[in-house]
């Protein structure tokens, strides 16, 4: 056997089904569509969301106010027992340290928050923490710096 000698197992590949090619063929006249109506004719089609010509529920139903749902920022989010247990007194936390110790997945923006207790000093350089966590961090000893902008 060849690497290049490559097909489909036996019955994998079926011939399509030729509609509207006799009577004897099983799927004369009609071509399977039934009698008369929209979906018998060509190009018969209805959008998404067509209600037989009732007025669709999309257009019901009032669409009001505003949604924040694109526009919404999403944080890792990582608490104080945490850093307690993986980082070392003097070290600094930052994304690029999160990652490397497992704490989170990807570059994305990180929140610090306030579960836990700390006792070590730690320099904490993150996009967004809590008032309970810089608090805490801060009464350790340890600094606070949030990078990233509202």
């Amino acid at each position: 056997m060849h690497d290049f000698n490559l097909h489909a197992p036996e019955g994998a590949n079926k011939k399509g089904r030729r509609v509207g090619r006799g009577q004897g063929s099983g799927r004369g006249t009609t071509a399977g569509r039934g009698n008369k109506g929209q979906k018998s004719r060509s190009g018969g089609k209805t959008y998404v969301g067509f209600e037989g010509g009732q007025m669709p529920l999309y257009r019901r139903l009032a669409q009001r106010g505003f949604s924040n749902y694109p526009f919404k920022k999403e944080y890792q989010v990582v608490n104080l027992a945490r850093l307690e247990a993986v980082y070392n007194n003097g070290e600094t936390v930052d994304v690029a340290s999160l990652i490397q110790k497992g704490l989170v997945k990807k570059a994305a923006p990180v929140k610090i928050l306030g579960t836990g207790e700390i006792t070590k000093k730690l320099e904490v350089k993150v996009d967004a923490i809590s008032g309970s966590a810089k608090e805490k961090i801060e009464k350790a000893g340890g600094t606070v710096v949030v990078t990233a902008q509202n």
